[in-house]
């Protein structure tokens, strides 16, 4: 199976149906272990972009959090919330098929502060200098939470 052409399928197919022109297929050794396309239309769940959704059934059916050994295809270079979680479950290899440069021209995202050609930029900056207004509010008590799980797990 071509997994390029099977992410491009379903995230055209997502797209004749409302839904948002992204797609995510997860596979091992050439066999497809989950796939989706972006929900985010049809769930209202703005956390529904295809790779989270992907990664959470394979995970799910694999019953682990780590997806080495596997591939993940995707349509787009992934957002910083979805590369996140790629690097997060560790896969051996992401494939994207579109940059942002490619696709920015027909796609543009509608956020209050989310901007295709400077949100990473965002990441750079100190949390004070954000567009998102940020509070920090330290407590020791949220600490030890940390401290606890410390204790339970060493």
């Amino acid at each position: 199976m071509d997994l390029v052409r099977r992410t491009i399928e379903l995230a055209l197919e997502n797209v004749e149906n409302g839904g948002r022109p992204f797609a995510c297929v997860i596979s091992r050794g050439g066999e497809v272990v989950a796939e989706s396309p972006n929900l985010v239309a049809q769930t209202d769940d703005p956390t529904a972009h295809a790779e989270i959704v992907a990664i959470r059934q394979a995970c799910q059916r694999l019953g682990t959090e780590n997806l080495e050994g596997h591939e993940i295809f995707v349509l787009a270079h992934p957002c910083p919330m979805c590369l996140g979680a790629l690097y997060y479950c560790s896969p051996d290899q992401m494939v994207f098929v579109t940059t942002r440069d490619e696709y920015s021209r027909y796609y543009e995202d509608d956020r209050k502060y989310f901007e295709l050609e400077n949100f990473y930029d965002e990441f750079s900056k100190p949390w004070q200098e954000r567009r998102l207004p940020m509070e920090h509010r330290p407590d020791e008590e949220g600490v030890d939470v940390y401290r606890r799980w410390r204790e339970l797990n060493s």
